[in-house]
């Protein structure tokens, strides 16, 4: 059967038009990629002010870290994450994954030194517990994610040692007042709800409402979940500080975070809001996370960060 010029025409134009048309796609998503690359990288500080102190006390500063997610040979994060001493933190809150690779802890370790200096609270997330595991791309958009069983075990008794000789306190599930600058602060912490190993361990004896002295109440948990949310709020937290979400990661500019990998809803992927449970309100902040998985190496309209947050009285 022979076929018309024009026809011939016709059909050599579609063929040239899909092959620019999956040229194109392919140039964008290499473009994207290389970006992601390029932004992992551009580290931020982001601050906040929260007026939660009792009347008549200065202003107090904690420097939240979060989802450092270090791979050994990740000098310029190092060196960020040692640059930020000199904002001299009254106390250093780290919320959970600190690692993605099972010779990772020493070189975290060094990196935080500087950091150690201070006084500081932690607890861990799925990631000081397991090294991630090469998955589907695409799965990371279609809910939370799993810890496989035959996932690789990370050192994490040799990072917890190592944070608890530089004075950090360990909040895995438990609690633990400190004065600080003149005010005590009663933490309560929790393991890894994206685990579901949180186990809740209150307030400490002599909190506020037991005695006159003035008192704050942080509650430090890894995934914000809001089961967990809830029961901090409820049971009268001043602030709850998390992590987790990588603030959604590979985000649409002016929309914001596709998923927060647990039950938040996006738009609280990042950023400080305050959560509402049975008629109490606790301000939370969700830090954005300052690494990314050592398989998804890369961020969208999502930079890293760590959290600068003042408290003061208000005024």
């Amino acid at each position: 059967m022979a076929v018309s010029p024009a026809l011939a025409s016709r059909v050599r134009n579609i063929g040239r038009g899909f092959a620019v048309s999956t040229a194109a796609g392919a140039a964008a998503g290499l473009a994207a990629v290389g970006y992601g690359l390029w932004e992992k990288n551009q580290f931020v500080l982001r601050e906040e002010t929260l007026p939660i102190l009792p009347a008549g006390h200065q202003p107090f500063t904690i420097l939240h870290l979060s989802d450092i997610h270090f791979v050994p040979g990740q000098d310029t994060k190092a060196a960020w994450l040692q640059s930020l001493a000199s904002l001299e933190p009254d106390l250093v809150v780290n919320t959970g994954d600190n690692l993605s690779h099972v010779k990772a802890v020493d070189p975290l370790l060094r990196a935080l030194r500087p950091l150690l200096e201070f006084p500081g609270v932690f607890v861990p997330g799925s990631n000081d517990y397991y090294a991630p595991s090469l998955r589907n791309p695409a799965s990371y958009l279609l809910g939370p994610s799993k810890v496989k069983r035959e996932n690789i075990e990370l050192d994490w008794p040799r990072l917890r040692a190592g944070f608890g000789m530089g004075g950090w306190i360990d909040l895995t599930n438990r609690n633990q007042s400190v004065v600080l600058r003149g005010m005590r602060f009663d933490f309560s912490g929790v393991d890894d709800p994206h685990l579901n190993r949180e186990r809740y361990a209150g307030w400490p004896r002599g909190t506020k409402n037991q005695d006159d002295n003035a008192h704050l109440r942080v509650a430090v948990i890894h995934a914000p979940y809001q089961r967990v949310l809830d029961h901090f709020t409820q049971d009268g937290a001043d602030l709850l500080l998390a992590g987790h979400t990588h603030g959604g990661q590979l985000c649409i500019p002016g929309y914001g975070a596709l998923v927060s990998n647990c039950d938040l809803p996006t738009w609280r992927a990042k950023g400080l809001n305050n959560w509402e449970s049975n008629g109490s309100t606790t301000p939370v902040n969700v830090s954005g996370g300052i690494g990314t998985s050592r398989f998804a190496p890369i961020r969208i309209a999502c930079r890293p960060e760590a959290v600068l947050l003042t408290l003061t009285a208000p005024e």
